[in-house]
């Protein structure tokens, strides 16, 4: 795809992720509709990127927001939709309430659902259009501390391989993308602190932008970042029992870091957070 003749929605802007992917797909030559819920950040990043660029603030966890999303989008004349808009779920399930689990299902995976629904009449009209979804490591190798952040991108994957087969016969390319942690200032105290005790590798923001800018021009399908932790995500794929006697040996370690029930955030409406 030639990004410089491509007019891209791109949700989660104002995250550290999404504020990266605008700056490169911007010059690459894309013209970026900014979607979030930071105005402050979207403004600044809009005035960063020019008079190629326009915003919508939106909570896609809202049916008013994605119906606001997909008018800006239809407005704009988008033919890539990007799905990155998501939120942080580290914390042992028994711990979390459920309105801190409906937040982190909806926000992964009920709002990109129903965004690409609401834009794929419009997208299917374009020469070329592309919608590509910001999965994670996670959704393919679930990680204990991460159940309902883990089931939320397994299920953004299997939407993204199921409207790939279903939009076969179109000019629309579904993509999925997974990266592996991601080192922004937005992941939670308490995830950087057991990201550091397992010694988990971590990507810049900057790196992971460049991978997905890559992807876009060059590929379709789905795609995992990092090594090992490919590697690990096809053998869970394969023989999860390898995985499960692997994991037992962390589970200490992902209990010792795990908020406890006081130190949760009480439960608020959903603020887009990078993965």
């Amino acid at each position: 795809m030639q990004l410089n003749a491509t007019r891209i929605l791109l949700t989660g802007a104002s995250g550290g992720l999404g504020a990266q992917l605008a700056r490169q797909l911007a010059g690459a030559g894309a013209a970026v509709l900014l979607a979030g819920r930071d105005a402050l950040r979207l403004g600044v990043l809009a005035g960063e990127l020019g008079p190629t660029s326009a915003m919508v603030l939106a909570d896609l966890t809202t049916a008013e927001g994605i119906a606001a999303t997909e008018a800006a989008a239809r407005a704009f004349g988008v033919n890539v939709l990007i799905n990155n808009a998501g939120v942080e779920g580290f914390g042992l399930l028994e711990r979390q309430d459920r309105g801190t689990v409906e937040r982190v299902l909806s926000t992964n995976l009920q709002a990109p659902i129903h965004l690409t629904q609401a834009l794929l009449p419009w997208l299917r009209t374009q020469p070329e259009a592309a919608i590509v979804n910001v999965g994670s490591m996670l959704g393919s190798l679930p990680f204990p501390g991460f159940a309902a952040y883990s089931a939320a991108k397994a299920g953004l994957r299997a939407f993204s391989q199921a409207l790939r087969r279903e939009l076969a016969d179109t000019p629309v390319a579904v993509i999925h993308v997974a990266p592996r942690v991601i080192n922004t200032a937005l992941n939670s105290d308490a995830a950087n602190r057991l990201n550091h005790a397992l010694g988990n590798t971590s990507d810049s923001s900057e790196a992971v932008a460049r991978r997905i800018v890559e992807v876009l021009r060059h590929g379709r399908g789905e795609h995992h970042f990092g090594f090992p932790e490919r590697l690990f995500a096809w053998l869970n794929g394969m023989a999860p029992a390898l995985i499960d006697r692997g994991l037992a040996g962390k589970l200490a370690t992902v209990k010792q870091h795990a908020p406890s029930a006081a130190q949760l955030p009480a439960t608020r409406p959903s603020t887009f957070r990078q993965h």
